[in-house]
């Protein structure tokens, strides 16, 4: 599925994960399970219903040094809708992750 990455004109190739109408930790564990399968650099979509999603998926990113290229404003979160996170895997540097003390 080609994806744009916000902020920029690309379009780019990613793996799509459903985890529409899955509870925590369902949709953590099938994202997870999905981008051990890629390459660092290529890109997942998630797609989810639950809420705790957000949480999980920040935290996912932020742990393993994923890149969070987009999600879902906290403000959407609760409304059932549809939750799309875009992930880079493996290339988040260390001030992306929030690491960098200096």
């Amino acid at each position: 599925m080609k994806v744009a990455i916000e902020g920029t004109s690309q379009l780019a190739e990613a793996s799509v994960v459903d985890a529409c109408g899955l509870h925590c930790p369902e949709p953590l564990m099938m994202l997870h399970r999905e981008i051990r399968a890629l390459c660092d650099g290529e890109l997942l979509r998630l797609i989810a219903t639950d809420p705790s999603t957000h949480r999980d998926v920040v935290r996912f990113c932020h742990y393993l040094g994923h890149t969070l290229l987009s999600a879902p404003a906290p403000s959407t979160l609760g409304s059932g809708a549809e939750l799309h996170f875009l992930i880079r895997k493996g290339s988040a540097t260390r001030s992306e992750r929030g690491d960098d003390k200096g």
